[in-house]
């Protein structure tokens, strides 16, 4: 039978390591493990209490080593007394895994070879790569003192692999007056830098575009994307709401390189800070953009219950990479947030005397609002309330 080209990377990598001398790395369980166990085990044997069979779990390390009828699933560093491996070759329909009625498939060749090899140098398991803190990278070869440098150079290290030569200067500039304002350089600014023969040229390129006010333009799209943010209210007639007041805030915030702490904890409670600036209680609104209802016939409490719900998973994509949107109905299957977690977390964002639908008649503002005057009716303001208390 040809080998397909899986099976030739997989035997040309064993020629290069045997004829070297050189020792292979240890299994990764995150990167070669995890992948084989989630396709053809998670649905049977994961996180799902609803659907696990035989009460075996193989996303944990305390449930893939205990004992099942006296066997145990899993003997680190004995795959040949491992039911685990026992099971995948077996070729009797009744101990077969994964079932030939699942129809997930056999474990191929490659698979069960990485299943024995992982067992054999001890079943180490892993948390989930997204809860892995990052660890520290040596310096680069070029003395590179910068974090994000040392990242690259060092996962570039792992696979052998070299950085790509420094692009022609007209590149350069394209490339990040992309990246950092959205919009590409004139032809007077790439002339400019590629003449620019003094040292710091790029530095002093990276500088003149963050100071730009198109900068906050360019970061703010990508939060405004994560924050889920509209003119609109959605549903229906979809009516203009005036969200723009906290766009505003958004863009200045880059722009004046507001530090992430503030960025963050004024969108998620500037309000309970001690005595709130008019900006702090603004910067708030990033939990009032989800859609809003008003058609008649709809229950108000059934719509202000769904916007609490988007807040909470729109916290956990934006401030923690995460989709709770599962453990709204059940614990989540494929990630540790159980169904009471996220009620606990929904408590956080339910304490907020706010109307369900906003109103179909009139262009008011659904409560709670915010009253934000320019500053000439500010100052109008500011007289009358003197005079009254004059």
């Amino acid at each position: 039978m040809p080998l397909s080209s899986r099976h030739f990377s997989a035997a040309f990598a064993l020629g290069v390591c045997l004829l070297t001398g050189e020792a292979r790395a240890a299994v990764d369980f995150n990167r070669e493990v995890r992948p084989i166990l989630s396709d053809k085990c998670f649905h049977c044997h994961g996180p799902d209490e609803a659907k696990r069979k035989a009460k075996l779990r193989l996303d944990t390390k305390e449930g893939a080593f205990r004992l099942r009828d006296g066997e145990a699933v899993i003997v680190p560093g004995k795959s040949g007394e491992s039911e685990l491996i026992h099971r995948v070759l077996s070729k009797h329909e009744d101990e077969a895994m994964p079932p030939p009625d699942s129809k997930l498939g056999a474990l191929t060749a490659g698979e069960v070879a990485t299943l024995k090899r992982w067992i054999d140098e001890g079943a180490t398991y892993q948390s989930h790569w997204a809860f892995v803190p990052l660890a520290g990278v040596a310096a680069n070869a070029g003395g590179n003192n910068s974090p994000i440098d040392r990242i690259v150079a060092g996962g570039l290290a792992k696979r052998r692999l070299a950085p790509q030569p420094e692009a022609d200067r007209a590149t350069l500039i394209r490339r990040v007056s992309l990246d950092l304002t959205g919009l590409p350089p004139t032809v007077a600014e790439i002339d400019a830098f590629v003449r620019d023969a003094a040292p710091g040229a790029y530095e002093r390129l990276v500088d003149r575009l963050l100071a730009s006010p198109r900068y906050g333009e360019r970061m703010a799209a990508d939060w405004l994307d994560v924050a889920r943010y509209a003119d609109s209210y959605g549903f229906q007639v979809d009516r203009d709401r005036e969200m723009w007041p906290w766009r505003d805030w958004v863009i200045k915030a880059f722009n004046e390189n507001l530090p992430w702490d503030k960025f963050v904890t004024w969108q998620l409670a500037g309000d309970l800070l001690p005595q709130a600036t008019e900006e702090q209680v603004l910067a708030t609104a990033f939990n009032r953009l989800h859609p809003q209802e008003s058609e008649g016939g709809s229950v108000e409490e059934e719509y202000r219950v769904n916007y609490v719900n988007d807040r909470v998973t729109t916290f956990g994509t934006a401030f923690l990479g995460l989709t709770l949107e599962c453990a709204r109905c059940h614990d989540h299957k494929f990630d540790p947030i159980s169904q009471k977690e996220f009620y606990q977390l929904f408590a956080f964002f339910d304490d907020i005397d706010e109307a369900g639908l906003y109103s179909y008649f009139t262009m008011s503002t659904p409560t709670p609002t915010m009253w934000l005057p320019d500053p000439v009716l500010r100052r109008r303001h500011d007289v009358a309330v003197a005079a009254v208390r004059r």
